[in-house]
């Protein structure tokens, strides 16, 4: 218990350090004045002043003294920072594990996905379609989903994960012309979920090796951010299939330990539509039905 009260207290006081040494003065009406500032973003007792706390009682927020902050406190930070709403949850949700009374931590995180959410992903074709932990492991896909992510086939299946792919493969800055925004996203929602399940073994081993072989997941991770940009729509350059734009989707699973369902569409008649069915009817197809599947006619595409 009292390394995880360590740990939580450090996650809470790192994303304050961090979300105040990345807020300007002028964004939060502050004169800029003139000569050089020290201190990159807000100085502490700007930001103690703006949320109408002591400098002192701030002070020990940030380095993990104070681990019960009132709400009133959280929410007044919050303001004072500019943080959206994301990143307003985001720092309710450590603020109470810092003070001991966060919600019972969700299930361990499982590999295993259930046969009927497989046969939904078959169904889904030819749209590409994928089920991903909460550290992104790609756990079930159906021909597309795994082909959309060009060259990823050619890693193991325990080792294909999206975050890995996109900081890692040397296929993933060509496929996504917008490959900045692409891995901004990735590292905040990473963030996001190591912020409330710091000691997590799924989580810290990726989170790990990404820190040691990817400077660029290095300084993203440090900026501490928890929210990405959502597109509504995502291009690629694929190998295979030429440029295709789709509609991604993606939605949580009821029932599992934090899986995903991630989808993308297009509507049919359209190049990028024709450009989906390609990559779907080219891509490597599954050696043998799912016994579900026993006895019925192949899908028609």
């Amino acid at each position: 218990m009292a390394s995880d009260q360590r740990s939580s207290d450090t996650e809470l006081g790192r994303f304050l350090r961090a979300r105040r040494t990345q807020t300007s003065p002028d964004r939060v009406g502050l004169p800029i004045g003139t000569g050089l500032r020290r201190t990159p973003g807000l100085r502490r007792e700007e930001l103690a002043t703006l949320s109408g706390i002591s400098i002192d009682y701030y002070v020990r927020l940030e380095r993990g003294k104070e681990t019960r902050p009132s709400p009133a406190v959280i929410d007044a930070l919050a303001r004072a920072l500019r943080l959206d709403d994301r990143e307003h949850q985001h720092l309710r949700e450590l603020a109470a594990r810092a003070a001991r009374y966060a919600p019972e931590p969700p299930p361990p995180p499982s590999g295993t996905v259930r046969p009927h959410l497989k046969l939904l992903l078959e169904t889904m074709r030819p749209n590409p379609a994928y089920i991903i932990s909460r550290s992104m492991d790609l756990l079930a896909y159906n021909p597309g989903g795994l082909a959309l992510y060009a060259g990823l086939d050619d890693w193991p299946a325990e080792h294909r994960n999206v975050a890995r792919y996109l900081f890692l493969h040397p296929t993933a800055r060509d496929l996504f012309p917008d490959w900045d925004t692409q891995v901004r996203g990735c590292v905040a929602r990473l963030r996001a979920q190591a912020g409330t399940a710091p000691d997590a073994p799924d989580l810290t081993g990726l989170v790990g090796e990404l820190l040691l072989k990817s400077p660029d997941f290095a300084k993203l991770w440090e900026r501490y951010e928890v929210t990405g940009r959502k597109p509504d729509r995502k291009t690629f350059h694929h190998p295979r299939v030429g440029v295709l734009t789709l509609s991604p989707q993606s939605m949580q699973l009821e029932g599992t330990p934090g899986q995903r369902l991630g989808a993308y569409v297009a509507e049919p008649g359209t190049p990028d539509y024709d450009a989906m069915l390609l990559l779907d009817m080219t891509a490597p197809q599954p050696a043998t039905p799912a016994p579900q599947d026993q006895g019925r006619p192949p899908a028609r595409h």
